[in-house]
């Protein structure tokens, strides 16, 4: 798709999903070829604005946080210890933690991996916990066979101990919903029913979900409902457009200005992270749109 019918979508979606944006804001958006300015949100957005990393992995980690810290987005998704002080340097914060052990396919329904996990995610909570980071990223594994029950079942055992720990540190443990449909197939925590099951066999409050609501589109729609049913239980959330996991215009067929605002209306104080892919000739300028939309 050319340059000029991005921004004219890009024009129409803000319009019609997020209400328009000031003149000097359309310029500054998307005006200036090079995005060397940004027009920061002029007013207290209602919800904590994130953004994944590895979505512009392209970009200087320095300079995607500054790029960041002016469109309004306060914090960093899915960073690595090594970055962290790079984003806090820039005002921001990371918002939800990971490092390269944390596996999707290889996780905590498998009792053979509990003891590697629990002292590789020891370290990690530990540092975390020093850069004052809340969030840090878990994953189910896959099925490999295994039935519902006995993957929760093992998830207790291998979680347990690690909760444990990490609330001795303000930490909390997010376990991702994934879809097994499109992206990551055969994962056991691919329903927010078996997330949520999870949780309350844990009956742990640092023990959280994080929705992603482009998988669980795939998985299961019916979002707000979901959202407002099981709230409780999840504190963190990630974008994305359904199909594809690009822009979250109008292009697909998820209405995000609606899907946010209910998630506001739970009372929710975590952090909307964007997590699409953008195909934008320039991404920043894809950022800048989804966090419009977003910014209700």
């Amino acid at each position: 798709m050319s340059d000029k019918i991005n921004r004219r979508l890009a024009l129409r979606n803000l319009g019609l999903g997020a209400g328009a944006l000031s003149l000097a804001g359309m310029h500054n958006v998307f005006g200036n070829e090079n995005m060397d300015h940004f027009k920061r949100i002029n007013h207290p957005s209602k919800i904590k604005l994130s953004v994944c990393r590895w979505c512009y992995a392209g970009i200087p980690l320095d300079e995607f946080a500054k790029a960041c810290k002016e469109m309004g987005i306060v914090a960093i998704d899915l960073l690595k210890p090594s970055e962290w002080d790079t984003v806090e340097k820039e005002g921001l914060v990371c918002s939800m933690a990971t490092d390269e052990f944390a596996s999707i396919t290889d996780g905590f329904n498998e009792p053979g991996n509990h003891a590697e996990l629990q002292e590789k995610y020891k370290g990690l909570i530990h540092k975390a916990s020093d850069h004052k980071i809340k969030n840090v990223i878990c994953f189910s594994g896959n099925r490999n066979g295994m039935d519902e029950q006995t993957g929760i079942d093992n998830c207790v055992t291998g979680l347990t101990p690690l909760l444990d720990f990490a609330a001795e540190r303000n930490v909390n443990l997010v376990m991702e919903l994934l879809n097994s449909k499109v992206n990551h197939k055969d994962y056991m925590c691919d329903h927010t029913t078996w997330g949520v099951a999870l949780a309350k066999k844990l009956g742990k409050p640092n023990f959280k979900l994080l929705y992603d609501i482009y998988h669980m589109q795939i998985m299961e729609g019916d979002v707000i409902r979901t959202i407002r049913e099981n709230h409780e239980y999840i504190n963190h959330y990630h974008t994305g457009g359904v199909p594809g996991r690009n822009e979250i215009n109008n292009s697909q067929e998820l209405y995000y200005p609606a899907i946010v605002q209910a998630i506001y209306d739970t009372g929710f104080d975590g952090f909307l992270a964007q997590e699409f892919i953008p195909t934008y000739e320039d991404k920043l300028a894809a950022l800048q749109e989804g966090i419009s939309i977003c910014d209700i």
